[in-house]
């Protein structure tokens, strides 16, 4: 067989210093260089992370505020929005920080499949709650 294991290393996953070779474009690049990305705030993907932190964020306060009927479930959806705004915001951060050059040990692209799967987890138990109300109200009339 003429497979063998070896190491690949890419700019972003090479162990040098900021400036030291690890950028693809010239040295007076701003955007590829330095800790901050500028350019990160105004792209898409950036703007959607915003506008999901804000709306996880009114959910939260909406909940937190309204008179509660049931502890469990407002408690539940409480822990739900505030989690995922954490893991929306740290994200965020290591994308606008540029930390994924340094978090070579995790596979960025494979990390949407925790995203789809933690979706489908949500749906899972938001079908199975909704199914349990309704078979309760009708035991109760």
């Amino acid at each position: 067989m003429s497979h063998a294991a070896g190491l690949v290393r890419t700019t972003c996953s090479s162990g040098s210093a900021p400036g030291a070779g690890a950028g693809a474009g010239p040295l007076g690049a701003s955007s590829s260089e330095g800790l901050l990305d500028p350019v990160y705030p105004r792209t898409h993907a950036a703007m959607l992370k915003v506008a999901q932190m804000a709306t996880l964020l009114i959910a939260f306060i909406c909940v937190r505020s309204s008179l509660w009927t049931s502890y469990s479930a407002y408690s539940y959806f409480e822990v739900v929005t505030i989690c995922n705004l954490i893991m929306i915001l740290a994200f965020y951060l290591v994308h606008l920080f540029r930390l994924y050059r340094v978090l070579t040990c995790i596979s960025w692209p494979l990390s949407v499949f925790g995203f789809l799967a933690t979706f489908l987890c949500l749906a899972s138990v938001w079908l199975s709650y909704k199914i349990s109300c309704v078979t309760q109200s009708t035991d109760a009339a």
